[in-house]
């Protein structure tokens, strides 16, 4: 298998070697391999055409931020396959013995830091195949995204209604006004987790590491709230309430606040989490480009986070 000959490859030259059966994780956008080797564990990933780009953002990141990403082992950008170190545990390890709250605190603006020295290279991130998903651009998406009834499953079981879908398109002019309100603000677009809660985060000695970049895009930066204040809520309800989602998110916009006025970074912040479900939906229609039977699994995920274009946001 060529996959296997690449991995052994550069293990070789890494100076380390397989010691037993690798032990794969299937999904429709993705191939992973836990790999045993003499110096502990190592993973490769393998993107299917829609996820692809994560194997060259990897790389860059790491040129960028080595201390806030796992540094690759090897990359091939063109097959969007990578070799990866173990990162060690995850935050939602960490949380699991200790639910506080205030790991998010500090995990939060390492990953702000990244964002901030990616911003620069955003251009140079889109011409590398990461999706674009700035605010310029963004109600455009949304209206080529509701002409696909196929992603949509326009009337079907699990998509949307006919009522949603005419909603949706009565929402578009609203939804552009927004998006050029947030451009208008300023804020640089740069690269966007999309996918960024406590299972996507490493906890080690030397900090916090953040992984698994398959959904990512270049966009608003805030957007990156929507997800993660969600799956916080989601993950500790009792802990989470209104007060401390917007101390976490305070923390978060503190790496901006020489720039701009916290006003202005708390309605950036808001406009981002309202705008981002299209981008939620748009990365899932592309980590369902496969024609893989277990997509349909996971199918509802796209016209589910456009139908959260009407729902309340975490705060």
């Amino acid at each position: 298998m060529r996959a296997r000959s690449w991995v052994d490859a550069h293990l070789s030259r890494a100076g380390r070697r397989v010691t037993g059966l690798v032990e794969p994780r299937v999904r429709p956008w993705s191939l992973v391999w836990r790999v045993p080797t003499d110096d502990g564990p190592v993973w490769f990933k393998a993107n299917n055409p829609g996820t692809v780009h994560e194997a060259v953002l990897v790389e860059t990141l790491a040129e960028l931020t080595p201390d806030r990403v796992l540094t690759p082992i090897a990359v091939d950008r063109r097959q969007g396959w990578s070799l990866l170190p173990d990162g060690g545990e995850s935050l939602r390890d960490v949380l699991g013995r200790d639910p506080d709250l205030s790991h998010w605190e500090r995990a939060l603006p390492g990953y702000a830091a990244l964002q901030l020295a990616s911003a620069p290279r955003a251009d140079e991130l889109v011409a590398l195949g990461v999706p674009d998903h700035r605010p310029e651009v963004l109600a455009g998406l949304l209206a080529e995204l509701l002409d696909d009834h196929g992603s949509l499953l326009t009337g079907a079981e699990g998509g949307l209604s006919q009522d949603m879908y005419e909603r949706l398109r009565a929402e578009l002019p609203s939804y552009a006004e927004r998006c050029r309100r947030l451009a208008d603000i300023g804020i640089p677009a740069t690269v966007q987790h999309d996918d960024l809660h406590d299972g996507n985060v490493f906890a080690g000695p030397d900090g916090y590491r953040y992984f698994d970049w398959g959904d990512a895009s270049v966009a608003h930066p805030f957007g990156t709230l929507l997800v993660t204040l969600r799956s916080i809520r989601y993950a500790d309800k009792p802990a989470a309430d209104d007060t401390r989602l917007a101390r976490l998110r305070d923390a978060y916009l503190e790496a901006w606040t020489g720039r701009y006025d916290r006003r202005t970074l708390v309605e950036a912040a808001d406009l981002a989490i309202q705008l981002g479900p299209v981008s939620r939906s748009l990365s899932w229609r592309r980590a369902l480009d496969t024609p893989d039977e277990s997509r349909a699994e996971y199918a509802d995920a796209v016209p589910g986070w456009l139908e959260e274009l009407f729902a309340a946001d975490p705060l």
